[in-house]
């Protein structure tokens, strides 16, 4: 098994929206905002090279949605996905499968693209590759609660769909893959899929949107766009202790400058122990 790391490029979300009931002058510290108050977010994805599989989770923001759309969230930075698969040494056509923790846009867009530039027809980026989620979650995206509906864009999901290349991982059934597994929950959106990878001994989980940065992994630190956030506390205390039980290594998917980190137990809780890249513990 190989592992890379993907920058899908960054974009800019409210810095009060992201941290929820924390007080700015507590976050600021952690992410600085700017003069709309937004502060910068990774979009990173993960390629793993298992056997005979090459396995994509998460897709960025991917670059369908008009001019206007795009503004309020200020694409900017040098990657993308095609260009970090292709300095993986791979295409598109390679990738197998696609694992969507959830289907909000900014997890998803890249699943999706259209056939041509000017174009409205939508086509599969990954065409090859059969592409994940659970049932309950799908049904959640696809007839949307009026919180989510505007994270969950038609045009990124129900083309998958419509390709006949979708397939649901079920809570309490075997993996489809040999050497990843899932953690569900459901405090962020229904049913997010958490993957959990076993690599020569060590375990990383790929935390999507429970702990969408390392300045999150105090319990209280809960994003605003969550729909259970006493459900969320719950599943990332549970989470978080038996990471530092384990010596789990967290993948962030939102930090801008944290890849990953192991977390420890102190006094305060479960904090951070030691952070970088994730090449440092592989």
């Amino acid at each position: 098994m190989q592992l890379h790391v993907l920058d899908t490029g960054l974009f800019k979300l409210d810095g009060g929206a992201m941290f929820g009931v924390v007080p700015k002058p507590i976050w600021q510290k952690l992410n600085p905002a700017d003069e709309n108050n937004r502060c910068t977010w990774a979009m990173r994805c993960l390629l793993i090279e298992d056997g005979n599989r090459l396995i994509l989770i998460d897709t960025g923001i991917g670059d369908k949605q008009d001019a206007k759309f795009l503004s309020h969230y200020h694409l900017h930075g040098d990657g993308s996905l095609a260009k970090s698969i292709g300095k993986a040494g791979f295409a598109a056509h390679d990738v197998t499968d696609v694992i969507l923790t959830h289907l909000h846009f900014d997890h998803v867009g890249g699943a999706v693209k259209y056939d041509q530039p000017d174009s409205q027809k939508p086509i599969l980026t990954f065409p090859n590759a059969r592409h994940w989620s659970t049932e309950a979650h799908w049904q959640w995206a696809t007839q949307p609660n009026s919180r989510e509906k505007a994270s969950f864009l038609t045009e990124n999901i129900l083309p998958i769909q419509e390709s006949g290349q979708l397939d649901f991982i079920g809570q309490g059934q075997a993996s489809p893959f040999a050497d990843i597994d899932f953690l569900f929950v459901n405090g962020h959106t229904e049913a997010m899929l958490l993957p959990r990878i076993q690599y020569q001994g060590k375990t990383i989980v790929y935390m999507a949107d429970l702990i969408p940065s390392a300045s999150h992994v105090p319990v209280p630190y809960v994003m605003g766009y969550d729909v259970r956030p006493l459900l969320t506390m719950e599943e990332k205390t549970k989470i978080l202790n038996e990471a530092a039980d384990n010596q789990w290594i967290l993948v962030f998917e939102h930090d801008a400058v944290t890849e990953a980190a192991t977390v420890a137990k102190t006094e305060k809780g479960v904090r951070i122990d030691q952070r970088g890249n994730l090449a440092d513990w592989l």
